[in-house]
């Protein structure tokens, strides 16, 4: 099935390449990283997961700036594979703590340890941190957090003022406490990732929230977890409506699906939506659910462009932050495509403003908007005039836009939905493991159209 499996830096640099079966021409790593490099002069297209180069197909997945892939000569399931190479990507995290070209380059020895038993002669085995701690041997070497920029979705909660402990998200589910000890730890993140488009008027066209509820576990003994949901959560659509003006999570929350992990027991989940598993060691999804009901979006954006002159024009951005304002937006990215004769772009912030940058892309022909942080309430309008090499013909609103926008709020979530308690069933009064629950809401298709 698969022929070659490798990890590239975003250099190109080697560090882990394994050659199951001999029959990809050598220097496939090389003609993988050219092609990706140089897929399209424009910078704002990359190159896709799945693509044949002479007869070989490269199938890859990007994580933590890594490029993780696979060669294989003939016909297989492109989304298997890319399951699994974001599992071995997972499992690799668990056992390193931190998934970065450092961590993978101290931990070779183990790395290869663990892709002997995940694939054998090219076949899949397993990618369950459970099961393969019965036959890893090597102990992992542990790279200093301190000194590495926050991965992955759990570790945004380290940004900002209020920070929540984050040990968990940059250790190993194998390795021990100095002095043999071991923090009994589970932490639950409940992260939504929002599609929203707008109008230019500012009114809502489409929205969609895709949900997982993450869960990392450091418990001994594999205890069993009741985790309790809304009580008033309902599945599938019954046609009545979100109350989304309660800021407390009060109102039906309304899902239009879900699906559960193997080891979730749904017993009293009709009863008092309670879910009861054993989690296994390392990271995995409780659940994942998805809500088309109308929701209230956490920004409101409205754009505007109007014509100046006969080769100039004038932009307009406007975002409203419509959460409390105990939450904070972090990592704010606004990037708007203009005409393709624009020539040059002067940008205006507003009076006060802190922390934002703004820029105009040549290459690719956008502005972009970059605001560290955002607090709920807040407001914000950026005006860019735009010289053109020629003159416009025509309505210049059809050239421009739509206008993107990516962000981070922590300790926040558009949906509602909600953690009610997390019990851990241990016998032992002793026992007392630390339970974090958090929340975190992105962008995944945050859209202003002109």
């Amino acid at each position: 099935m698969i022929s070659q499996f490798f990890v590239l830096s975003q250099r190109g640099d080697h560090i882990v390449f394994r050659d199951y079966r001999g029959e990809v021409p050598k220097g496939s790593a090389e003609i993988f990283f050219r092609k990706v490099k140089f897929w399209n002069d424009d910078e704002a297209e990359e190159a896709p997961p799945v693509f044949n180069v002479d007869g070989v197909n490269y199938i890859h997945v990007k994580v933590a700036g890594l490029f993780f892939v696979v060669t294989t000569m003939v016909n297989v399931s492109p989304s298997l594979l890319l399951e699994l190479l974001q599992r071995i990507a997972r499992v690799t995290k668990d056992y390193l703590g931190v998934l970065n070209e450092d961590s993978l380059r101290k931990n070779f020895i183990l790395v290869y340890e663990l892709l002997d038993e995940v694939i054998d002669f090219g076949y899949p085995q397993t990618t369950s941190t459970e099961v393969l701690k019965s036959y890893i041997f090597n102990e992992p070497i542990m790279v200093d957090a301190g000194r590495l920029p926050p991965l992955g979705p759990a570790a945004m909660f380290m940004q900002g003022t209020k920070r929540m402990p984050g040990t968990a998200v940059t250790k190993s589910v194998v390795a021990t406490e100095p002095g043999g000890k071991k923090r009994e730890e589970i932490f639950v993140d409940i992260i939504e990732r929002i599609s929203v488009t707008f109008s230019s008027s500012g009114y809502i066209l489409t929205c969609e929230i895709d949900g997982t509820i993450q869960m990392k576990s450091y418990l001994t003994g594999n205890p069993e977890i009741r985790l309790a949901l809304n009580e008033d959560l309902s599945i599938g659509r019954t046609g009545s409506s979100y109350d989304y003006r309660s800021s407390s999570g009060g109102g039906t929350v309304i899902l239009d699906d879900c699906n559960f992990h193997e080891s979730v027991h749904l017993d009293s989940f009709d009863i008092d939506r309670t879910l009861t598993l054993i989690p296994h060691d390392g990271e995995f999804a409780v659940m994942n659910y998805r809500m088309t009901q109308e929701f209230k979006p956490p920004f409101r954006v409205t754009a505007l462009i109007e014509e100046a002159g006969p080769s100039r024009a004038e932009v307009l951005l406007k975002i409203r932050a419509d959460f409390s304002a105990n939450a904070t937006a972090n990592t704010i990215t606004v990037q708007m495509p203009v005409p393709s004769y624009t020539m040059r772009a002067s940008f205006e912030l507003e009076a006060g403003a802190v922390g934002q940058t703004t820029d105009f892309k040549e290459g690719s022909r956008r502005l972009e908007w970059n605001l560290k942080k955002i607090v709920g309430g807040s407001e914000h309008t950026l005006r860019a005039k735009l010289t053109f090499s020629q003159e416009s013909h025509g309505n210049i609103t059809k050239e421009a836009g739509p206008v993107n926008m990516n962000f981070t709020i922590p300790m926040y979530n558009a949906s509602k939905l909600q953690v009610r308690y997390l019990q851990i069933a241990k016998k032992s009064k002793a026992y007392n493991p630390y339970r974090w629950v958090r929340y975190v809401t992105q962008a995944n298709s945050y859209v202003a159209r002109l």
